[in-house]
């Protein structure tokens, strides 16, 4: 595997962990920012609704934060 390939196979691993952050910080940390500010209805929404969207938001992060930690393992030192 050449230095060009590690580098994109790095590269492809990053982004895939932004993209969990993100997918974490959208789902989970922006409402919850919401709710301790009073912004948004997430107070009037059913528990297991809201409980059942935490839960998705973090399961994606989780998938994309495994498959970066995936990526990396094909990786030679």
């Amino acid at each position: 595997m050449s230095l060009v390939e590690n580098e994109q196979i790095k590269l492809l691993a990053n982004a895939l962990d932004r993209a969990s952050t993100a997918c974490f910080t959208v789902g989970i940390v922006t409402p919850i920012a919401g709710v301790l500010y009073g912004i948004g209805n997430f107070i009037q929404i059913y528990s297991w609704w809201l409980a059942s969207y935490f839960a998705g938001w973090l399961l994606l992060a989780a998938i994309l934060h495994s498959l970066a930690r995936r990526t990396l393992k094909g990786l030679r030192p």
